[in-house]
């Protein structure tokens, strides 16, 4: 369910001194470049300059992903079309090894249970969810052209772009517009549309007037079958897929809790305005977790093993105290309340290993907790994993403890029980709410309506029920709101009787909650790109060579192999080489362009591969690290194991420098432009 919410940041990147922002001035993007083995160095985004702006960071990472093929705009022959991208061979690769490691992460480890839903979706379905009536955003239209754009991004905009750069402004007009930041997520339409009239907010690429803000929902709508009486949509998340299979999934699980389901999958959202590449768009991977649990006991039995865990955390006081993000102990932030309970602490902790291990950088990585007018009412609690890039900081998890909301709205929408069970070692006397309706006296008040009404009475929470009772008793009549019928009935008190009787239960049935992280997996992989991209010194003055520095895990090929001339007999050696690797599983390229080394190195370090075997003997070849440009002799017959323990994390480069000879290349590095 990742960002079912719409977020507006607290934190503004202004560099203003006088104006200073909610949070402390983001980390400079680009590091002068390292000298450390491949194993040891950070995967922090570095570059020379270190003047270089964001966006000329983000054209230099955005221009190699294009020409390298990771990601290219979607029929892009035809003019493209805004929010959809095509992965070519290296960005599905490091999607593909992103999804391995996902699974073997969280599906293996945690022994959850996997499905596979459709897409397209029943309105039934999403009208229970509530995506029908509210997955909207507030849309404006240029009143010349028809240009459509997000109502709350136009203000947006416009706050931060006068925070940052306009000097003349008055401390009270600076804290207004912080002000407008801080709360624009519970803005009215009518109230986006009083701000945007006060600033004089026109279309951006016109500058016509805009109309009033209007509702827009963002889901794809379709109809099932020929007949076009049977709508439906495309799925905007995976979760609904999970909460309608809970009987199933819970009686495959032997009818035990706690149990998790995960899926992978395709959602899709109609934004109104697209923009920032592959960080908002139209269709794109989700993966979700639905962790099923008792409400009484949301306790974790594994929680010690990340509860020493510390990192950047940004509790909802900080943020509305105007304080910074702070590193703190997940076990301290979840005995001191700060966190809700231990499993959604567990799931935090596990999402920050699976992110750093990636090869996100840990110091621009950060917890933010949901502030009141972000929290959904029957959430408990909520957190965002967000990671900084050139764009700011930007949500790419969603860690949520949902309460039992999702299953509640499925079992009244469906009239399926989705309930788990608790028996009880030996009978237990309880208080138990009986609510028994007379069908006939209901029956013969509201005729077809009779079951709406029915369902409606048997589904009061105990409160409401007692309420009713005393009602019934001092007036002899009610009125009762029957959502389904969307308005107000006489009950009278011959329709129900509402009593509190005493009664032995051998079992406790309930409503699971569920603790739901969501993540985006487009998002993640961006940010990865930016954080893995750096640049260094090529032989030509002024020359910078682009370097993906991916770890192994996620790299889109793992290595290459180089014959150094174009001779037969190493062409032998290289595809003997190309074949222990494919026996060992190493996805490789071989090279045989008459480019020199330098290009041919080049053009690897900018697809992010990890090792480069050059095939310079027939009975040992050398083994080139990309980030250091270390190198080491290796006999032919070793090369592959020796790639393996690399690429599969079983050694370090600094261990394997230890057991090899160094190299000096014979023939210089001659490292130009690809």
């Amino acid at each position: 369910m990742l960002l079912l919410r719409r977020v507006c940041f607290l934190l503004l990147p202004s560099p203003s001194p006088p104006r200073a922002p909610l949070a402390k001035p983001l980390p400079p993007l680009l590091r002068p470049p390292r000298t450390l083995p491949s194993a040891a160095r950070p995967l922090a985004s570095m570059a020379a300059p270190a003047a270089m702006s964001r966006d000329a960071f983000r054209a230099a990472v955005t221009n190699t992903l294009e020409r390298r093929l990771f990601f290219v705009p979607s029929f892009k022959i035809y003019g493209g079309v805004a929010g959809l991208y095509d992965y070519g061979p290296p960005g599905c690769a490091v999607k593909a090894n992103v999804l391995a490691f996902w699974r073997q992460h969280f599906v293996l480890e945690e022994g959850m249970l996997e499905v596979d839903c459709p897409c397209v979706t029943p309105e039934v379905v999403l009208k229970a969810s509530g995506h029908v009536d509210k997955f909207t955003d507030l849309m404006v239209k240029d009143e010349k052209t028809g240009n459509c754009y997000r109502a709350d991004h136009l203000l947006k905009d416009f706050c931060k772009d006068k925070l940052e750069k306009d000097q003349t402004l008055s401390p009270e007009q600076a804290e207004e517009y912080n002000k407008i930041l801080a709360i624009l997520d519970d803005l009215s339409a009518e109230q986006l549309g009083a701000k945007i009239k006060e600033y004089g907010i026109v279309a951006p690429d016109t500058k016509n007037p805009l109309s009033d803000p209007y509702p827009f929902n963002l889901m794809f709508q379709t109809s099932i079958g020929p007949s076009g009486l049977s709508p439906g949509y495309m799925r905007p998340e995976t979760a609904q897929g999970i909460f309608v299979n809970f009987k199933d999934l819970y009686y495959y699980n032997g009818n035990k809790l706690p149990f998790a389901a995960a899926q992978i999958g395709q959602a899709f959202r109609n934004e109104i305005s697209p923009r920032q590449g592959l960080l908002r768009v139209r269709e794109f991977t989700l993966a979700e977790i639905e962790h099923f649990v008792d409400p009484e006991d949301k306790s974790h039995p594994k929680f010690c093993d990340v509860s020493d865990l510390e990192f950047l955390m940004f509790p909802r006081e900080d943020q509305m105290a105007g304080r910074s993000a702070t590193r703190l102990k997940l076990g301290n932030a979840v005995s001191e309340g700060t966190v809700n309970n231990e499993t959604l602490g567990y799931f935090i902790g596990r999402v920050y290993l699976f992110l750093t291990q990636l090869g996100i950088d840990k110091d621009r990585l950060r917890f933010r907790q949901h502030l009141p007018n972000e929290m959904a009412h029957y959430a408990a609690d909520c957190w965002d994993a967000e990671i900084e890039c050139s764009y700011g900081w930007i949500e790419c998890v969603g860690i949520a403890d949902r309460s039992a909301y999702d299953l509640r709205a499925h079992s009244d929408k469906s009239g399926e029980k989705l309930e788990a069970h608790e028996k009880f070692a030996e009978p237990r006397e309880v208080e138990k709410l009986v609510i028994t309706p007379s069908k006939k006296e209901l029956g013969l008040a509201f005729k077809g309506n009779q079951r709406m009404v029915l369902e409606a009475l048997e589904a009061m929470g105990e409160t409401e029920a007692l309420e009713m009772k005393a009602a019934l008793e001092s007036k002899g009549e009610v009125e009762f709101k029957v959502c389904t019928l969307g308005k107000d009935v006489t009950i009278k008190k011959n329709m129900v009787s509402i009593n509190i009787e005493k009664k032995k239960e051998h079992q406790r049935k309930f409503t699971p909650s569920v603790i739901e992280p969501s993540f985006g997996i487009g998002r993640i992989i961006y940010c990865l790109f930016e954080h893995c991209f750096y640049q260094r010194p090529g032989k030509a003055e002024d020359e910078q060579l682009n370097v993906f520095g991916f770890p192994p895990l996620v790299a889109p090929i793992k290595c290459t192999v180089f014959p150094l001339v174009k001779l037969e007999k190493f062409e032998v050696v290289a595809k003997k080489i190309s074949k222990a690797l494919t026996a060992a599983g190493i996805s490789h390229i071989i090279d045989m362009t008459g480019n020199t080394i330098g290009k041919r190195y080049a053009r690897t370090d900018e697809l992010g591969v990890p090792l480069a075997i050059t095939v310079d003997n027939t009975t040992s070849v050398t083994v080139r690290d990309r980030d250091s440009k270390d190198q080491i002799r290796v006999e032919v017959d070793e090369v592959a194991s020796v790639a393996k323990e690399v690429t599969d994390g079983q050694s370090t480069w600094a261990d394997i420098m230890w057991r090899y000879p160094t190299h000096t290349a014979s023939v210089a590095e001659d490292e130009a432009e690809p």
